[in-house]
């Protein structure tokens, strides 16, 4: 049984004005996927191509135009209430722009208790039980818990969101390019951080990227999107051989880990400078 499925979703946008509804603009077409407990799926795709639309979709936070999000087999749009708490305690997700996507009044302590108030019954001393323990899981020291946001790093802050989503015990993240803002270095500390968390607690992700680069030894299964469609599937191993064109722009978009140089020639990305 999947954790979570998409079944020929759908997603027209339209804006309305005093004289009407504009043209709907479609972002999304016939997008149909499934991710399992403890799997690692990477949804790859140039900017623009719809990914962070499909990954709205699936947490809930945006309705489909067409199709259906199913949570354990049962439509998300059915649910009754207490089944549609357990998808929000199940089903997290961690944005790109960590910084916007925190109130930057509350302190970090704040942060990651929000989602503790709202879809759990800990009181206030298992709060913060729980807080010490989360920023331990993602090696963070518990005095920065009173910081407030522009206090941290942004590596810091991205770790603090993680811990927001980890903090009911979701069986899926859905991470939207949540990496994507960090240097080389940090980008390496969060996925490893990332795997050690599945290796300990089960979890599942969905791993929303441009870069293929990141999705090597993170990912068992790769879906790649263009213009709003999954135009191919590949196990992770068998990536190289992916066919279709957006597919090959990715590899090409790919740079060595260092340039080589040839006489006076610098070869980059298989092109002389």
């Amino acid at each position: 049984m999947s954790l979570i499925s998409a079944s020929n979703l759908g997603k027209i946008y339209r804006t309305h004005s005093l004289v009407g509804a504009s043209a709907g603009k479609t972002v999304l077409q016939d997008i149909s996927l499934s991710v399992r407990e403890g799997e690692t799926v990477a949804l790859l795709g140039r900017s623009g191509c719809g990914k962070s639309t499909l990954a709205r979709l699936l947490a809930g936070l945006e309705q489909p135009t067409t199709g259906e999000v199913l949570f354990r087999d049962k439509p998300v749009s059915g649910l009754d209430r207490s089944d549609i708490k357990a998808f929000r305690r199940d089903v997290q997700l961690v944005f790109q722009d960590s910084p916007s996507a925190v109130n930057a009044r509350f302190t970090i302590r704040d942060i990651i208790a929000e989602p503790l108030r709202h879809l759990t019954s800990l009181d206030q001393g298992q709060r913060q039980d729980r807080i010490r323990t989360l920023l331990n899981m993602v090696e963070l020291p518990p005095d920065i818990a009173d910081r407030l946001p522009g206090q941290v790093s942004g590596g810091q802050l991205q770790r603090v969101c993680i811990a927001r989503a980890l903090a009911v015990n979701p069986r899926l993240i859905i991470l939207d390019e949540a990496v994507s803002n960090l240097d080389i270095h940090l980008q390496a500390s969060a996925l490893t951080l990332l795997a050690r968390l599945q290796r300990e607690n089960g979890i599942a992700y969905l791993f929303v990227t441009h870069d293929l680069r990141l999705v090597r030894g993170f990912a068992s299964r790769c879906l790649v999107m263009d213009e709003g469609r999954i135009v191919e599937e590949s196990m992770v191993a068998d990536c190289a051989g992916m066919t279709h064109p957006a597919s090959r722009l990715l590899h090409a978009a790919v740079l060595p880990p260092l340039p080589e140089r040839t006489g006076k020639r610098l070869i980059l990305s298989g092109q002389a400078l």
